[in-house]
């Protein structure tokens, strides 16, 4: 286990509000590592703003600007080993890495994403949850691997769904969930409690479930 203050290095691509939610558990002192830079693939993503106002490096690489998806993982792979981070954590960033980029940093990189995984991996979760008769949804931190959605699971928090629930109100609920959920799961990679295997992750030498440990948010 670490006892040196992390990196965290964050990709983003829009809004910016899982980043917001991890400076402020930096800020709190929840979080066991400092944001040392913020990544954008879209020059005008608003999360740079919450970057810049927090005196945070950050960097743009235009991935319309590449012509081959390689190429741009490529030089993204540079730029964020430039900041040498422990953890790489991916908010909101809306782009499929290549194998080689996830191979780059392979028990570094972390996702988040707003199901129970590994129910519903890919897009209209929320949706998907309230047409299957779900009674649960929620939100699940994982290690990325190459296959989308498909790392094994660190942190993991359900929220219920209610009569009348549409995708747009279950939503709602469940962002603020993310955003406790996702610094506490990044704080296990940064101390070295949650670390990846072959096949699955570990949680302070426990081989954890697919969707990670379960976490009851406050």
């Amino acid at each position: 286990m670490r006892d040196a203050t992390g990196r965290l290095t964050v990709l983003i691509s829009g809004r910016g509000s899982n980043l917001r939610a991890f400076l402020q558990a930096q800020q709190s002192g929840e979080l066991d590592g400092e944001i040392n830079a913020v990544i954008s693939n879209r020059p005008q993503a608003p999360g740079l703003e919450i970057a810049r106002e927090a005196g945070i490096a950050t960097e743009v690489l235009d991935h319309t600007l590449f012509e081959t998806r390689e190429a741009f993982d490529e030089q993204l792979a540079q730029i964020v080993h430039n900041y040498s981070p422990d953890v790489v954590v991916l908010a909101g960033f809306m782009r499929i890495l290549t194998p080689a980029f996830v191979a780059a940093f392979r028990g570094r990189l972390i996702n988040i994403h707003p199901s129970l995984l590994p129910k519903y991996r890919g897009l209209n979760t929320h949706q998907r949850a309230i047409d299957a008769g779900e009674r649960e949804a929620g939100a699940t931190v994982h290690f990325v691997t190459a296959d989308l959605d498909c790392g094994p699971g660190i942190l993991q928090a359900r929220v219920p769904v209610v009569a009348g629930d549409s995708a747009e109100s279950l939503a709602a609920r469940v962002l603020p969930v993310e955003h406790q959920l996702y610094p506490r799961a990044a704080n296990l990679v940064l101390t070295g409690r949650a670390v990846l295997g072959h096949d699955s992750a570990r949680l302070d030498d426990r081989v954890l479930p697919p969707g990670g440990e379960q976490w009851q948010p406050a």
